[in-house]
């Protein structure tokens, strides 16, 4: 069980490294670039590592479009959003915000599939939406571009939305699809939602002639796209979900110990508390309820 748990918490801790990352390559190349770039990356390696792995698959019309629907949401607006939003806040602050997403999915849960939602997954709600209200107050606080980080954080949350929908989407054909083959498949779909948007700026592909920013797509593409939901998907076949759950706590962790290492931004006292409350938030939803004598 122990090499299940280092494989979640690796899964997550990469997740969040990759905020920082994207945030450096954000500043030098053009955000339809990146994530075309990284979906096209992805690809190379996902489809062989299918036919490998999984074999000759071939998915249902249905299943397509809902990996369509995936890529359109949890590739296009996820990466446009989180890309965007990181050019006006924090690396630090933006992993924040993305710790609601254990929230915002079990809401959607609640509102979209009809699933029952218990009263203390209402509470972890409340308290991810306290934690974003703490990190905001923080840079207000700070003075400064208070406007950019309130526009920033704005658009890390729609990230999240667009995030929390592919896990939804994800959820309607579960079993259906092997786990790489979807993956590859939403990824080409992404690849081809992107290919309008990033063609136009090919020219600006000359920055990546610097090994230091070519080495940082490569390591965003392979860690992000691929190592990461090849080690959270080990983990889980044998770590509950309920526990794995919890390890998204890593993904702020990780998100904000590289912001002040790497990055030299600041460390406040309120983002401290917009911590606390996500990681109650992230506890609240995911940790295991008891079962009841009949079950």
């Amino acid at each position: 069980m122990f090499t299940a748990y280092a494989q979640l918490g690796a899964a997550m801790a990469l997740v969040g490294v990759n905020v920082a990352v994207a945030k450096l390559l954000a500043a030098a190349l053009p955000i339809a670039m990146i994530a075309g770039l990284r979906c096209l990356l992805a690809c190379l390696v996902l489809w062989p590592l299918a036919r490998m792995m999984e074999g000759r698959v071939r998915p249902s019309a249905q299943a397509l479009r809902n990996l369509a629907a995936q890529a359109a949401l949890g590739t296009l607006l996820y990466n446009a959003a989180l890309l965007t939003g990181l050019r006006h806040t924090t690396a630090l602050e933006a992993g924040l915000v993305l710790a609601t997403l254990p929230a915002v999915i079990a809401l959607g849960s609640a509102l979209w599939l009809r699933e029952r939602l218990p009263p203390r997954q209402w509470a972890a709600a409340a308290l991810a939406v306290s934690g974003m209200a703490a990190i905001t107050l923080a840079r207000l606080a700070g003075g400064g571009q208070a406007e950019g980080s309130l526009l920033g954080n704005a658009l890390v949350f729609l990230a999240v939305c667009g995030e929390a929908s592919y896990v939804l989407l994800a959820k309607r054909i579960a079993g259906r699809v092997p786990v790489i083959t979807a993956s590859f498949w939403m990824q080409a779909f992404s690849t081809a939602l992107l290919l309008p948007f990033w063609l136009p700026f090919l020219g600006a592909a000359r920055a990546l002639a610097a090994p230091d920013l070519a080495g940082l797509l490569v390591f965003h593409s392979l860690t992000a796209s691929v190592l990461c939901l090849l080690l959270w998907y080990a983990g889980l076949k044998r770590a509950p979900a309920g526990v794995a759950g919890v390890f998204t706590a890593l993904l702020p962790a990780a998100a904000a110990v590289v912001a002040v290492a790497l990055l030299g931004e600041a460390f406040r006292p309120m983002h401290a508390v917009g911590f606390a409350l996500m990681l109650a938030s992230i506890g609240l939803a995911t940790w295991p309820r008891k079962k009841s004598p009949g079950e």
